[in-house]
């Protein structure tokens, strides 16, 4: 399947890629949520059962949409699904973007798929047991948009598929 024009991925991990720990993201980045919250406000987040209920609530201002065979999620913003291609069917002309949200398994899967992928690269090795997957970098553009020091210094990544 070609990748639909508004699948983008939005992910933070530490150097060692690091998504989670515990089934919970492992450090408290204030820029880190508010980009998160610029990008994916007013469009659709694609989120796996378990992020989900990490969360454990439709996250505001977007349409929710939770990938799951075995619970059904509904209520204001919020639809469960049961993977990506139902989505991508479903939302292939809409004006919104879609971005996926994790977790791992969801992440990998979409690798294939999405035009765009927003990464906030921690400048740190975290401890964790969840990972986002190793991708072939040649396929991308990438850009750098800030880097941001502190207490857990990052940087924005932009990878665009060629």
């Amino acid at each position: 399947m070609k990748y639909p024009d508004n699948a983008d991925l939005i992910v933070a991990y530490s150097k060692n890629r690091v998504i989670g720990r515990d089934g919970l993201i492992p450090w408290n980045i204030e820029g880190e949520k508010k980009r998160f919250k610029e990008l994916t406000t007013g469009n659709i987040v694609v989120m796996g059962r378990r992020t989900y209920e990490e969360i454990g609530r439709p996250l505001p201002n977007r349409l929710n949409i939770v990938l799951s065979n075995t619970k059904n999620f509904s209520g204001g913003n919020l639809i469960t699904m049961k993977n990506l291609n139902e989505v991508f069917e479903r939302f292939k002309d809409d004006s919104r973007r879609i971005y996926i949200a994790g977790g791992e398994r969801l992440y990998r899967e979409a690798l294939n798929f999405v035009k765009n992928m927003y990464i906030t690269l921690i400048d740190a090795y975290i401890e964790g047991d969840a990972y986002f997957p190793e991708f072939d970098q040649e396929l991308f553009d990438v850009s750098c948009e800030k880097s941001v020091d502190g207490d857990i210094p990052y940087r924005y990544m932009t990878y665009t598929r060629i």
